[in-house]
């Protein structure tokens, strides 16, 4: 066992309240942008280069060409974000390794979260038939979220002591949600309102679009500000002849090889893997299934959608004071355990069903933020120290990179049945296996393996 020191939980202190922040500066491009609006509207732009003369309501048959290879236009969106995926899979893990190494991670922080925003904000020029600018700030605009994300979450291990991690993880999750609930709402009035504004359909949408962006980057200038005294690194030292990136190679290598030495992380990582798939495939999908499975209007959803994400933020607080009185690993199982329910109501919910389906928004809206929130301090417990940026990046990288396992059997099951009710009650699975494999791992023998203090209540 590791002789370390274990620390009382402190009073909230000016690093935390800084660092909760950068929650709610990229929750609003993550739910206004890439939740909401870049999909349809990116969709429309490609239609229109495709089919320039296509009547209202008439479908495109025509082909776009990038580089010589047709893509249909409704494809352009989902093919972007595949990409994005699987090159932000890959360079997360050498960005982690490079943060650790960095005497200045909140400035390097900084920098990744504004030139993301930038994109985001530039998203405003992409109208006409220029969906090729879309494509492009998609997946700037992913990756640097991705990267500022990983070092974001690092600086959890060095402003929160193990006792209070679940509590700082869990209000910081549950600002991302009030944030982007606000902005959204603010959106979706203009959406509302735009003919009395004097604005058409696609420019309040692209203004929706740069209000992201300028949220995202204004906000953020909290984190930095209250975090840009956190300098000089805390990984292992490197030969200087390799210099940053060349030391950073190394040392992904053997983190690699050292992986084996963890095999708690490696198991929680799998297992989250899997129920985060779950959860990310039933948000992604819920605005299909209640519009093309249970026919409520468009308008009625995005209502839904909007009490969901200001239920989220008492859920995650919910669910962070619970985790101080049996532990995060319980909670996050009883979590995975309501996640299950949630796909059970769904599947049986009337066509219709206003109540239930409204009464479904509530419990997702209570179990979505708290359990992402708890797997974030779970998994910071089972770092070893000096290695949190490295680590964190591959919680980001296995995560985007098989985030697709869940859409794929949701997509392959409604091909097969034609019934979204059979696509989404197969996702289940993902809840079963993910819960299994978690209430095998064993939190305290991971977090002394990694050489960390234990915290009161694991």
């Amino acid at each position: 066992m590791t002789d370390v020191a274990v620390h009382r939980a402190r009073p909230e202190t000016k690093e935390q309240r800084s660092w909760y922040w950068y929650d709610w500066a990229n929750s609003a491009y993550v739910t206004t942008t890439a939740t909401v609006l870049m999909s349809p509207y990116l969709t429309s732009v490609a239609k229109a280069a495709a089919c320039p003369d296509l009547a209202a309501g008439a479908t495109c048959t025509t082909n776009l060409s990038f580089f010589g290879v047709p893509i249909s236009p409704g494809s352009v969106y989902p093919y972007t974000v595949t990409i994005s995926t699987i090159v932000s899979a890959i360079m997360l893990i050498f960005i982690g390794a490079i943060a650790d190494r960095s005497s200045q991670p909140t400035r390097l922080f900084a920098g990744f979260a504004w030139a993301g925003a930038a994109a985001a904000g530039l998203m405003f020029f992409v109208s006409g038939s220029n969906w090729q600018l879309g494509v492009l700030l998609v997946m700037i605009a992913s990756l640097c979220l991705g990267a500022s994300l990983v070092i974001y979450d690092s600086l959890l291990c060095r402003i929160a002591n193990e006792n209070e991690r679940d509590r700082v993880s869990s209000k910081g999750w549950s600002f991302g949600y009030l944030g982007g609930g606000i902005l959204l709402a603010l959106n979706f009035a203009l959406d509302l309102f735009h003919e009395d504004l004097g604005l058409d359909r696609a420019t309040s949408t692209r203004v929706s679009l740069l209000s992201a962006g300028l949220w995202w980057a204004a906000f953020t200038v909290i984190p930095y500000r209250g975090l840009r005294h956190i300098t000089g690194t805390v990984a292992p030292p490197v030969d200087r002849k390799a210099g940053v990136l060349g030391g950073s190679l190394t040392q992904l290598r053997t983190t690699f090889r050292e992986l084996r030495l963890y095999p708690q992380t490696l198991l929680f990582l799998v297992a989250y893997l899997f129920f985060n798939d779950g959860i990310q495939t039933v948000i992604g999908s819920s605005s299909l299934y209640g519009i093309e499975e249970l026919k409520f209007d468009e308008t009625f959803v995005l209502g839904v959608f909007l009490f969901v994400q200001f239920v989220a933020f008492f859920g995650a607080r919910l669910f962070g004071r619970v985790a101080g009185k049996v532990g995060a690993w319980r909670t996050v199982l009883y979590g995975i355990g309501l996640w299950t329910v949630v796909v059970i109501v769904a599947f049986v919910t009337p066509q219709r069903a206003t109540t239930t389906f409204l009464a479904l928004g509530l419990l997702i809206g209570i179990v979505l933020g708290g359990t992402q929130a708890l797997s974030r301090s779970l998994y910071s417990q089972l770092i070893p120290k000096g290695r949190e940026a490295e680590f964190f990046s591959l919680y980001q990288a296995m995560e985007r990179g098989t985030s697709w396992l869940g859409t794929l059997a949701f997509g392959l099951t409604f091909q097969f049945t034609g019934s979204y009710r059979w696509a989404i009650v197969v996702l289940i699975l993902f809840f079963i296996v993910g819960g299994l494999l978690l209430s095998r791992v064993d939190m305290r023998r991971g977090i002394e393996e990694a050489g960390n203090p234990v915290p009161v209540v694991v």
